[in-house]
């Protein structure tokens, strides 16, 4: 087999598919692939809706959107096979429109700041942050609303991410590494070489699912009540407990502590064992002394006050200061490419005059496609300028806190950023586009003030430039991938809108379900933690006052100058490459830490640890198996999502309870019963 020239991307695989004809672009999107991606996007979506409003953050959907598409196309054609219906072979080319339609559908679930930003706007969150006339600074969730604002703003940024592919994916030659492990894995899902070990996966799948969805189904029999269920086993026991240190059977978070990476597991671990185990308890200790007694739980005003404001400076030191190393690693990069370059006797140039080293035959081919069906950059700046114009004159009649100039200013500066955060993606995997966020609520709420609503107005001007900002990272990943499996960048993109368009209907909707039915409570089993953050952050950028509990801002300062030294002592550390690297805990991660209840970062890291044993004893099955299953794990309980919604609005109570108890406790409820008995 040949090499490629980029060692990252391992031995050639075109060479297998080199006598399949490569389709057109307008046949790559079949009509089957956009009813898979609607169901497909629904799914997906309704996972990550539960998600964000558990602990407010996604893991990154592209490699279960693939599975997902996969195992749906494979079930669909051999049923017409079985019937002997004539039907298209399903290619990796339209694996990937799936795939890309489904991840820019569900993905609009965190972009779209339905745990966050968009949340933060509504009286859920007002309640306890009020600033300047309530009328003013307060937008109840409205459906038909939502939906035409998100179909406003949402396809702007596509036409700002375009003029960027070449220059990220050819001339940059920036790894995604997202976006290239989803190539390879459809790439072995298609390759005859891979078939065997693409039915191993599909069945690992299909059964960590079944069994995610048959645990959740079984599981709702026993909840019957308040902190009732098998989730509320007190595994540390009760006083560990009380403090949320138990281990709650979630699949989904045992899934995603599978896919993410052990650090960040860990330091969420670190995270939960410092806010609720050792800080928080001593912030208890000085109930009445440092704030009011009386205050509820929720309230800012008393001890959420210090958890939410001690997470925001650990978010915005490490935001502040990864911000800052963008334009270094950037240039580092550079300086790497420009020695490669100059150390390399023998050059290829491209249709695009691009020097790059001698490129294999995988490469040669993935070029040519790549830049064969050209999107003219005089598209892009038309469909960008009428999009943001028409979007420009609607908006301020949906939200009156927003004016003209607001918008214009930031959708000229919206295509900067996004260019920046494309970059940082393709070299980190990181798509920091939240932390983009924070800085423009407080530069646009400073702008507009409280009083004229400024803290609705910089929410959406939030909402407007962190979907540009985000789908930059995003699609540009989704690029990676059609590379890497031939689909062309036009099909790609057209796959895009339709997926956006699929998540400005779905979205809003499983929005507004979650909203009226069981959000009312934040600190109930949808607690939605950044949503607090951003009222807070928006708060602060329109000037607004709020009577914070004692010595919270003097305990957040240290904190979030911690944060900025626990992240230079990181970087350092890996670009030293000292062996220490791998003990420094993630402060994003950490900072979450605070808001979420410590149960959730101890099923992670109980995903990390099945991880790591399957690891030991099986390392190439882990390999193969390992995403997939945690793929059906998290699935299986989103698809549960759906019914378990279903039966909250109709009322639907569990027939059982099952509650753990206090031995004492429970000789007293057994005297009292025998007393009641006839």
């Amino acid at each position: 087999m040949e090499s490629v020239g980029d060692p990252r991307e391992g031995p050639s695989t075109e060479r297998a598919f080199e006598g399949e004809p490569v389709q057109a672009w307008t046949e790559q999107i079949t009509v089957r692939s956009v009813v898979a991606s609607i169901l497909l996007g629904t799914i997906l979506s309704t996972v990550g809706m539960n998600l964000v409003f558990m602990s407010g953050g996604v893991s990154p959907l592209n490699i279960p959107a693939a599975m997902l598409s996969l195992f749906l196309l494979k079930i669909w054609t051999h049923i017409l096979r079985r019937f002997d219906v004539f039907h298209q072979p399903f290619t990796r080319q339209e694996n990937t429109i799936i795939q890309t339609c489904v991840v820019a559908c569900a993905s609009m679930v965190s972009s779209g700041g339905f745990g966050s930003f968009m949340l933060a706007m509504s009286p859920r969150e007002a309640t306890e942050t009020k600033a300047g006339p309530d009328e003013i600074n307060v937008s109840s969730p409205n459906l038909g609303k939502l939906i035409v604002f998100y179909f406003l703003i949402s396809f702007v940024g596509l036409f700002a991410i375009v003029p960027m592919r070449k220059a990220m994916i050819i001339r940059h030659r920036l790894t995604y590494a997202t976006g290239t492990a989803t190539a390879h894995l459809i790439n072995s899902f298609h390759t005859p070489q891979g078939a065997q070990e693409a039915k191993r996966q599909v069945s690992a799948m299909f059964t960590s699912l079944a069994g995610s969805l048959c645990w959740d189904i079984f599981q709702w029999f026993y909840t019957g009540g308040r902190n009732c269920g098998l989730a509320a086993i007190p595994t540390f026991g009760l006083k560990a407990y009380q403090k949320g240190f138990y281990f709650n059977f979630s699949a989904t978070y045992v899934g995603v502590g599978m896919i993410c990476p052990t650090v960040v597991s860990m330091s969420m671990l670190v995270g939960t064992i410092l806010s609720s185990a050792i800080m928080l308890p001593y912030i208890e200790s000085k109930k009445g002394v440092w704030y009011n007694a009386f205050y509820k739980e929720n309230s800012m005003m008393g001890i959420y006050g210090y958890k939410v404001l001690i997470t925001i400076a650990m978010m915005l030191g490490d935001g502040l200061f990864q911000l800052l190393m963008i334009p270094f690693k950037s240039m580092s990069n550079l300086r790497k490419k420009q020695q490669q370059l100059a150390a390399t006797t023998n050059a290829f140039r491209s249709v695009d005059a691009i020097r790059h080293p001698v490129l294999s035959f995988d490469d040669r081919r993935r070029t040519h496609i790549f830049l064969k069906d050209n999107i003219p950059f005089s598209y892009a700046i038309i469909g960008y300028t009428i999009l943001a114009t028409v979007s420009t004159i609607a908006i301020p009649h949906i939200y009156s806190q927003i004016k003209y100039q607001h918008i214009i200013v930031a959708y000229m500066f919206a295509p900067l950023l996004a260019f920046c955060n494309a970059y940082g993606t393709g070299i980190t995997d990181l798509n920091l586009y939240t932390q983009y966020a924070k800085i423009v609520i407080l530069i646009f709420g400073f702008w507009i003030t409280a009083a004229k609503g400024g803290v609705i107005g910089g929410l959406v001007i939030c909402a407007i430039m962190t979907i540009i900002i985000a789908t930059a990272g995003n699609f540009m990943q989704d690029l990676k991938t059609g590379y890497l499996t031939l689909t062309s960048p036009r099909s790609l993109f057209l796959a895009q809108v339709i997926g956006t368009a699929i998540g400005c209907i779905i979205n809003p909707i499983i929005f507004w379900v979650f909203y009226y039915c069981y959000l009312n409570d934040s600190m109930g089993s949808y607690p939605a933690p950044f949503a607090r953050v951003y009222r807070i952050i928006a708060l602060v950028g329109a000037g607004g006052f709020i009577k914070l509990p004692k010595h919270s801002l003097a305990l957040s300062i240290p904190v979030f100058f911690i944060a900025i030294a626990t992240s230079a002592i990181k970087e350092v550390a890996i670009h030293k490459k000292w062996r220490i690297q791998h003990y420094i805990p993630s402060v994003a991660a950490m900072s979450v830490a605070f808001l979420i209840h410590p149960t959730l970062s101890i099923d992670m890291c109980v995903g990390s640890l099945i991880l790591l044993a399957w690891n030991k004893v099986d390392t190439e099955s882990a390999e193969l198996l390992a995403p997939v299953v945690a793929s059906g794990l998290i699935c299986g309980e989103g698809i549960f999502a759906i019914p378990y919604s279903l039966l909250g609005i109709y009322h639907v109570t569990p027939p059982m309870c099952i509650r753990f108890l206090a031995s004492d406790v429970n000789s007293k409820v057994d005297a009292f019963l025998a007393k009641q008995a006839p």
